[in-house]
């Protein structure tokens, strides 16, 4: 098919293209994972059946994002999909090994009449939940320092990926207050809370290890005037991570008042964050190695899958949105009839 938009803007469309569906999958389902890794810190079977209804109608959903990431970087990357899966080959298997545990940890806890049934379901659930958090994190720590395999580069991914993990958690705990009541929203307040400066310390580590690895990402965030320009980023992350503690630290308010606007803020604080994330890395796909221009398929062939994205994508973000609309509120008793 021939090019209907510039070859040279070819790649840049679809880096953000795949850019987009990386950060809401990792915003969609890193809640629902977060619920899911926060089902080991309460005992009320009750607590923990409303826990898993506020993600009922979204966690199937919310994976297609990852699809759709994982297969533009295949169609319009080939090169740089072979080289990053060739690095990460074992971590990729865990967190689809995870996501397909509770995949079918969900479907079957819901039929379980046994309460020692629903039970053991649950703790696979939260296996499988924590997998895959943990295998994405490992990945991001991997990703950010190169694939090096220096033992020092392999304890940050180790710890980038406990990161991913407790980020995670505080944003499915942000997802509680919004979408539960009484003592369990009380207790997703505090763990909330508690995650809070974690997740901010795990910023603050990646933010200061990502331009120690690379001259080229040192001189882009504080050559001048680059330093004066992207000063808002950090400045923004860090009255956020503020805001966000001082509002917590009042929840829950009366009537239930801005009962949303932490998980809005946590959703915030992971685009700030990718953000930083993407001005590091551009316009390199593969860290140091390959940029979005030479991993790029041909023009002709990503005009062909252009034509396919603009039809899917939409699609994928009506859907999402429309459940949104749907299953809006407070989560209620699941049911499957």
């Amino acid at each position: 098919m021939t090019p209907f938009l510039p070859p040279e803007l070819l790649p840049l469309v679809f880096a953000g293209l795949m850019a987009v569906s990386v950060l809401l999958y990792v915003v969609l389902d890193g809640f629902d994972l977060g619920v899911g890794i926060l089902l080991a810190a309460t005992r009320a079977p009750e607590e923990r059946d409303r826990m898993v209804s506020s993600i009922g109608p979204f966690w199937d959903a919310n994976e297609t994002w990852l699809v759709l990431g994982i297969g533009l970087l295949l169609v319009a990357f080939p090169t740089a999909h072979g080289v990053i899966l060739t690095a990460l080959y074992l971590p990729v298997a865990l967190m689809l090994a995870g996501l397909i545990l509770r995949g079918v940890a969900f479907e079957f806890r819901a039929k379980a009449e046994d309460p020692s049934d629903k039970r053991r379901w649950d703790r696979l659930f939260f296996t499988g939940s924590l997998t895959a958090a943990l295998a994405q994190g490992w990945m991001l720590g991997r990703y950010v320092l190169g694939f090096d395999a220096a033992p020092a580069a392999l304890g940050f991914a180790l710890l980038s990926a406990l990161g991913v993990a407790v980020a995670y958690a505080f944003i499915g705990a942000c997802w509680l207050v919004w979408r539960t009541e009484g003592a369990l929203q009380r207790r997703a307040i505090a763990w909330a809370r508690g995650g809070l400066w974690a997740v901010a310390g795990g910023i603050v580590a990646v933010s200061i290890a990502t331009p120690l690895t690379s001259e080229r990402i040192f001189a882009r965030w504080f050559a001048f005037p680059n330093v004066v320009l992207l000063a808002p980023l950090p400045l923004a992350t860090g009255a956020l991570i503020l805001g966000l503690h001082a509002l917590m630290g009042h929840m829950p308010l009366p009537r239930d008042a801005l009962r949303n606007l932490p998980f809005w803020g946590a959703t915030a604080l992971f685009c700030l964050s990718f953000a930083g994330l993407a001005w590091s890395f551009y316009p390199y796909v593969v860290p140091d190695q390959l940029t979005v221009y030479q991993a790029a398929a041909a023009p002709e062939s990503l005009t062909l899958i252009l034509v396919g994205a603009l039809i899917v994508l939409p699609v994928i973000l009506a859907y999402t949105v429309l459940a949104w609309l749907v299953f809006g509120g407070k989560a209620r008793e699941l049911h499957y009839h």
